[in-house]
Parts: structure tokens; sequence; C-alpha cells
């Protein structure tokens, strides 16, 4: 094992960079879009509709239970993609490296990020690479733009299409990614074994979409977890959402350490699951296809969308009760993609 590290000189353009970019991200990325090695990639014909996507990752920390920044980065960019209903294709890299980082862990990371894409069937095509001063950055943060095409004519997935009636569905156990992350950073003592729910999702969703042409919505939710999800889709819709206490389907470990530090699962991040809104004379095939799908076997009807002129989210409590589930007025956690 190396003890080598990133320095000044693997930004400066020189030998370093050279070396760095050859040996390191040509090694794992490499593909006939990417070995152009031009200052622009030039894509093949794409014909129909770009979805196009950009997100930025500086988690803390850079490897947790279940993944790392790379894997992350390119899971939270094809299932950003993917939540429109196209078929992610292309992802770029651009990387913000501090000086001192070990270049086995950056070897590390960017072999996640090879076999991610690779496990997505997408291809990494073109990047960039900075390296700043000690303490100018937190170790590595990673930028991504992904590209994806839409094949089906009906592409629209938005909350203005929700009707009443339709029924709401969450591809698993909620809140685990927030829980993980807290548990690995904050040295908060708890001994359990939380494992972040990082994962691709556009499988689970051409799933979806083979079986059923009446999907309203599809929705990742990671930041402010499936309370913040819902509550955005309720913003572009005239309906309201009740969603039912005894469905919500939550992992002994997290529930349990959400109930210790005063936190509620459905505010806490994912970055693996998947909520749909569909036709309520499509949901019992759409769940049992999410049901077969590795990463849908906890799969649950969630909830339904009602009319009731007053655009809230409702949980419907365990004995019988309702309650107005509002938008958090702050972040959680910070720095948890």
């Amino acid at each position: 094992m190396s003890n080598e590290i990133i320095t000044l000189s693997h930004g400066s353009g020189g030998k370093a960079t050279n070396k760095l970019i050859n040996n390191l991200f040509y090694k794992y990325f490499n593909n006939e879009i990417l070995n152009q090695q031009n200052d622009s990639s030039v894509l093949p014909l794409i014909n129909g509709r770009i979805a196009i996507s950009t997100d930025s990752f500086v988690i803390n920390p850079i490897f947790f239970n279940g993944g790392d920044i790379g894997k992350l980065a390119i899971c939270g960019t094809v299932n950003d993609i993917s939540m429109s209903g196209a078929k992610p294709l292309y992802i770029t890299v651009g990387f913000i490296i501090e000086e001192g980082l070990e270049i086995d862990e950056l070897e590390k990371i960017v072999k996640s990020m090879a076999d991610t894409a690779k496990k997505a069937n997408v291809k990494i095509v073109t990047g960039d690479t900075k390296v700043v001063e000690r303490g100018s950055c937190d170790k590595i943060y990673i930028n991504t733009t992904g590209i994806g095409i839409i094949e089906d004519e009906k592409y629209y997935y938005s909350g203005d299409m929700v009707q009443a009636g339709d029924c709401i569905l969450l591809s698993g156990t909620i809140g685990d990614h927030g829980m993980c992350i807290m548990n690995n950073r904050e040295n908060l003592g708890f001994d359990v074994d939380i494992k972040s729910d990082c994962c691709l999702l556009n499988f689970l969703i051409d799933d979806i979409l083979s079986v059923s042409k009446n999907v309203r919505v599809l929705r990742d939710p990671t930041r402010g977890g499936v309370a913040t999800t819902l509550n955005e889709i309720i913003e572009h819709s005239n309906i309201s959402i009740e969603i039912e206490e005894g469905s919500i389907p939550v992992k002994k470990e997290v529930s349990a350490m959400c109930d210790i530090l005063g936190l509620d699962p459905l505010y806490v991040a994912n970055e693996g699951k998947l909520i749909v809104i569909v036709d309520k004379d499509d949901a019992s095939k759409v769940l049992e296809i999410m049901r077969k799908n590795e990463v849908g076997q906890d799969a649950v009807i969630l909830g339904k969308a009602i009319d009731d002129g007053k655009n809230k989210l409702y949980l419907k409590t365990k004995i019988g009760g309702k309650r107005i589930i509002s938008m958090p007025d702050g972040e959680l956690l910070v720095r948890i993609c």
C-alpha cells in the first residue's frame, strides 16, 4: 500500500497531472468516447428528448458503511436522470481534491465510480481535476452532470399530474442513509450497524414503467426525506396526500436511533429509495413488480392522494388520528450527499 499523496503539482497541468490522469482516471473510466482525449468529447447522435441533471457531492465522511463519495456521485446522478423517465447514458465528472489526500484513497473512489457506472450501463465521457491547498476543501468534492434520453412519448412526470385517488408507493425502508452518516461522523457511540441505502434506481424504474403507463410522479426522497419530497410534490399539485403511519417502513436500528436523538425518520435523508405516485388501478401491479426487484423488496403502499382543497400532507396515526406533516425548518444534517 502506497503512502503517496496528492500534491499541488498534481493540479499544475505538468507531468504529475498527466500521470494522475493516465494511471488513474483513464485506467478506470476507459471507453471510446473518453479516449478521444480532447478538450471536449463528441457524443454519438442522440435521437429523442434529452434529460440533463447536474449535482455536487461533498459528503463527510467520504467512506461510509454501504458506499463512498464515488459510488454516491454516480448513483445520485443516474437516479436523478431516471426520475424523468429517461434512460441515463453519459456522465461528466469534476474533482476538487485537497492537497494531502492519499492517492490510494482517491483510487478507491475512482474505482468505485467506474464499477457503479458499469453496473448502471452509463459511460463517464469527460472530466476535470483541480487540486487546492490544504484547508481549502475537505479531502475531495465531486461534481457531475448526467445526460439521458427519453424514448417514451409520454415523458412528463410531475406533481401537477397527480389526481385524487392515486396511490403513493415507497420502495423500502427510510432514513438508512442519514442515520448511517450521522452514526459514522458524529461519534455518538451508538452500537448499531446501519448501512446506507445508496444504490442505483434506474432498473427499478424500468420495471415500473414496463407495467404501467399511468405513473404520475417518480421522485427519490434524498435531503429532507420522504416528508419534504411529498410536500414538494403537493406544492406542484391541486391535491393533498394522506399517508398511513402503520405503513411507514423503518428498520428498528434506525427507529431506535431516531427516537434517542428526537428525529422523525420521515425527514431523514435517503440515497436509494423511490417514491412512485400511480393511478390506483395500477398500484397493485406496480407494487408487485417493485417487490421483485432487488432494491424494491420492501416496497409498500404508503398512502393516497385526496381532494380536500387544502394542499396538505397528512399522517394518519395508528390510533386513528390525523396530523399535518410540514416542511422542515432547517437541514437536519448537512453534507449527507
